[in-house]
């Protein structure tokens, strides 16, 4: 049996299961992601619920793992050369699990080097500006009489959800007919900006038809359903 011990965040989420992979998240889109990748994949895990509300994110444990104190976050007893491997960055957990499993991407060299740019695209484009979006109009920023922030956010985002859309002209999911950790990145963004930032109207989702229908799809994937539910909240 892996012994995890060494490994500080266990002292405050013990491992009730050490043989699994131990997620270390909150059911954000980020979060989200990789539960979604381990159910996709059938791969045993044992999620831990990270509260931002006591700040659990910012204790010397999690920190001990992610020094970047963000979810998600896990800890793999089983990971290269039989060896526990540390991870944290949601798109490189999504490159590992694929790897480890030699699912979820393309075999293909070429167009596995073009699910990982969409992965990308989503990590440093879509995800940080609809991220700000919410702020500016769901959160503290919605009370700033400048609505120049928000505007600038709602323009760029209307703009990443073209590119989106053309991308999936043609095509079932962002890389063709096989789905991808690449979809598996993208879809919570979409779904959480028209659904719990509430700003489908503002950013015009009804002239992207290709991504409705592509995150229709995606919400409905069993898998999907039973990972946007963990870690549970209770």
């Amino acid at each position: 049996m892996p012994h995890l011990s060494a490994f500080a965040i266990t002292h405050k989420w013990p491992a009730r299961h050490p043989d699994r992979i131990q997620l270390y998240s909150l059911p954000t889109p980020n979060g989200v992601k990789v539960s979604i990748a381990l159910e996709e994949l059938g791969l045993p895990y044992e999620p831990h619920l990270v509260r931002f509300e006591t700040n659990d994110q910012t204790s010397p444990e999690f920190l001990s793992l992610n020094p970047n104190n963000k979810i998600p976050a896990i800890l793999d007893p089983n990971g290269p050369g039989g060896q526990p491997l540390a991870l944290f960055e949601s798109g490189a957990i999504l490159l590992y699990l694929a790897e480890k499993t030699g699912r979820l991407m393309p075999q293909d060299a070429a167009a596995r080097y073009h699910a990982i740019q969409w992965l990308m695209w989503q990590m440093g484009g879509l995800g940080p500006m609809f991220g700000q979006l919410g702020f500016f109009h769901k959160f503290a920023g919605k009370d700033y009489e400048d609505k120049r922030p928000r505007d600038r956010y709602v323009a760029e985002s209307k703009r990443l959800l073209g590119v989106l859309e053309q991308r999936l002209t043609g095509r079932r999911w962002v890389m063709g007919d096989d789905y991808t950790i690449a979809d598996i990145a993208i879809f919570p963004w979409v779904r959480n900006l028209v659904g719990f930032y509430g700003a489908g109207e503002l950013v015009e989702f009804d002239r992207f038809p290709q991504v409705q229908r592509a995150l229709a799809a995606f919400g409905e994937r069993p898998a999907v359903q039973r990972g946007l539910a963990v870690p549970s909240k209770s």
